[in-house]
């Protein structure tokens, strides 16, 4: 899955005490095995999670796996990013996007 050790899984059941209550910044990466992007996209975040390790959280979830996150978020397309900050959905990225990209939304929020 990830290859980053700054890169947690996240799940329907712990989504809420992980990423919500994170205390700081917390990326979402909503991927599926079956996904081509996805795989694409898979590397520059682990990229970001280390650039970024101690100032933010980055987990993935598995939409195949993890249904109702998805479903209670309207995600409607994979890859896609979600950027939660003190429990609160603060930006979006639909679509496997460039490293800068994604790097200029966390550096907005952090």
């Amino acid at each position: 899955m990830a290859n980053s050790t700054h890169v947690a899984a996240t799940t329907d059941a712990n989504f809420e005490t992980e990423v919500l209550k994170a205390g700081q910044l917390a990326l979402v990466d909503f991927w599926a095995e079956w996904c081509g992007p996805c795989r694409m996209l898979g590397p520059t975040i682990d990229t970001l999670a280390d650039e970024f390790a101690g100032k933010m959280k980055v987990f993935k979830m598995n939409v195949d796996e993890n249904p109702a996150t998805p479903s209670r978020f309207h995600i409607r397309g994979i890859p896609t990013v979600l950027f939660f900050k003190e429990g609160q959905l603060v930006d979006q990225l639909v679509g496997n996007h460039p490293k800068d990209t994604i790097q200029q939304v966390i550096e907005k929020h952090l």
